[in-house]
Parts: structure tokens; sequence; C-alpha cells
């Protein structure tokens, strides 16, 4: 886990930027959904491919789609539906922060993440 105990932000962003693979999942959590947050008794989960998230943040806010892919460098989410159009006018998808959006729906392949989410414990 990244230890961050110094208040001087520069060696706040230090630590992040430099963080390793394993606690980088940390940053990559978002809020769950009401519902969601009833049925599995927590706030906030680690997001994942295939999760269906809703923008809550930004120029997409209120679009609902599924996350494409997950930047563990960038620590961002590439949500299906939210793209930006170049000045050539091919579509680029917009990489998203975890901390903007709501998880409305999760992926439950992994059976292990269904056991460690608990099912409302």
């Amino acid at each position: 886990m990244v230890r961050i105990v110094s208040k001087q932000p520069r060696k706040q962003r230090k630590a992040r930027y430099n963080a390793p693979n394993h606690t980088r999942g940390r940053f990559l959590s978002a809020a769950l959904s009401p519902e969601l947050r009833g049925k599995y008794n927590s706030r906030r989960t680690r997001v994942v491919k295939g999760d269906t998230v809703k923008v809550l943040r930004g120029d997409f806010a209120g679009d609902e789609g599924v996350v494409d892919a997950v930047d563990m460098k960038a620590c961002r989410l590439v949500v299906h539906g939210v793209m930006v159009t170049k000045a050539d006018g091919t579509e680029v998808p917009r990489p998203v922060d975890p901390s903007n959006v709501q998880i409305t729906k999760l992926n439950l392949k992994d059976k292990l993440r269904e056991e460690r989410l608990g099912g409302g414990a």
C-alpha cells in the first residue's frame, strides 16, 4: 500500500506516479449505485472491464456505458460511448477518471470478485 505521510502535494503526486501495480488498484475504485450499496453493504469497489458505469462529472455527465478498458498506468477508464471528435473527424475514446463515475452494474464473471463483495452479508 502506498503510505503517504507527507502533506506536500509534490510528494503525494510522486507517490501516486511511482506506485507499484498492486497498489494502483486502490486508485481505480469507484462508488457503487445506491441499489448496489444496499445489496453488497459497501460504498466503493474497484472497477473492472465489463462493469456498467454512469459518468457523474464532466462533459459526458449522465452517460452510461460498459467499461471497455482500464488503464492501470494512467488510472483512467475507457467507457463505451464516451468519445470525442478530433479535428480530422475521427472519434477517439475519452478516458474518464474513476472518481467521476458510479458503478450501476457489476461484472460478476469472476467468482472471486463475487465472494469478495459478499452479496450483502
